[in-house]
């Protein structure tokens, strides 16, 4: 029998309680080759990991444990640990609806998982959709949960979330910000540190050489400054400073046109300067493929790149194939954190 301690620690968590994650986590841990990916713990509550299997017609057994420092070293592979935690009562829970009681019981699961984390018993999280307003109502003081997971874990550097299809990486300057603000985050500095981020991250993921192209932000690349400045004085000069420190970084190319590029094979990411601008192109190109990676935390953080669905919620339709690349990713560069720690335990078995 395999002993995980050879394995990365992946820490799995349910999401919304009122929306498809619990389900999506069920269908996961029913795959015997997702259970073969790393040593995994679940940790949520135990009557919404019950209602997940429920809902999705599974049942998966899990192996429980006290705490995160008891999972590194198992020997028994085959079963995900389950970390219990009480966070949310069923009465407080409505299907479909973001509330208060939801949206904190997020939180103190997530903050669990990088306490676990930063001791070092876990490589890497995948979290379920969570529900932004939800937790906003249930205490999240941030614009979203990557400023949440940046500032908890002490980032001083550039961070931002990338997105991930089938091999293509975005990233962004500006994100969960309104549309009317988002001219105000473009600089040279912001747009070289997003694209270094990316450039460095997909070495980092085994691409060598990555291509990366920078989007403009103007309707049709500012039409050599009649349709605005910012190609010209903020984008072309941070795209030539990235080319004199060494990184191959193309462009800006126009935004209506530079995800051609990308599906017919030439980059493998693309910086993009704004929320919708990155994110309309990839979940057109598949919804139910994307993945949204936590770029510059010094863990890796996973999600599927959907939301929690709160329209099919309960009804066993959820599709988990976002969630089974979230979760490959996380295996893959918490597999990268593991090494990099050693075989190390300070766990118990």
């Amino acid at each position: 029998m395999n002993n995980d301690s050879t394995r990365p620690v992946v820490a799995l968590t349910l999401g919304d309680p009122a929306g498809i994650g619990p389900e999506l986590i069920a269908r996961l841990l029913a795959r015997s080759d997702v259970r073969e990916q790393a040593n995994i713990v679940l940790v949520g509550d135990p009557w919404l990991w019950a209602e997940g299997q429920r809902v999705a017609g599974v049942e998966v057994a899990t192996t429980p444990v006290d705490s995160l420092a008891q999972v590194r070293g198992r020997a028994k592979a085959e079963r995900p640990a389950f970390l219990a935690m009480h966070t949310v009562a069923p009465e407080q829970v409505h299907v479909g609806q973001a509330e208060a009681a939801g949206g904190a019981s997020v939180l103190k699961v997530l903050d669990a998982c990088m306490d676990g984390t930063r001791a070092g018993y876990v490589d890497a999280i995948c979290f379920a959709p969570l529900n932004k307003h939800a937790m906003k109502l249930g205490g999240l003081r941030h614009e979203d949960e990557l400023h949440h997971f940046a500032e908890y874990l002490g980032v001083q550097g550039y961070f931002c979330e990338f997105n991930t299809l089938e091999g293509l990486w975005t990233s962004r300057v500006s994100s969960h910000v309104p549309l009317k603000d988002a001219a105000s985050y473009l600089s040279v500095e912001r747009i070289q540190a997003a694209a270094t981020l990316i450039y460095r991250s997909l070495q980092a993921n085994g691409v060598e050489r990555p291509r990366v192209a920078v989007a403009g932000f103007n309707p049709h690349n500012g039409d050599g400054g009649t349709c605005g400045r910012e190609e010209i004085e903020v984008i072309a000069p941070a795209v030539a400073a990235l080319n004199a420190a060494g990184l191959p970084v193309v462009g800006p190319f126009p935004a209506d046109t530079i995800f051609l590029r990308a599906r017919d094979g030439e980059l493998d990411a693309i910086v993009t300067m704004y929320h919708d601008q990155g994110q309309i192109a990839l979940k057109l190109l598949g919804f139910s493929k994307g993945v949204t990676v936590q770029g510059g935390l010094p863990i890796p953080i996973t999600t599927p790149a959907h939301g929690t669905a709160y329209d099919i919620a309960g009804q066993g339709r959820a599709d988990v194939n976002a969630t089974a690349n979230a979760f490959a990713i996380a295996c893959r560069m918490g597999r990268a954190l593991h090494a990099s720690r050693g075989t190390h335990t300070s766990a118990a078995a």
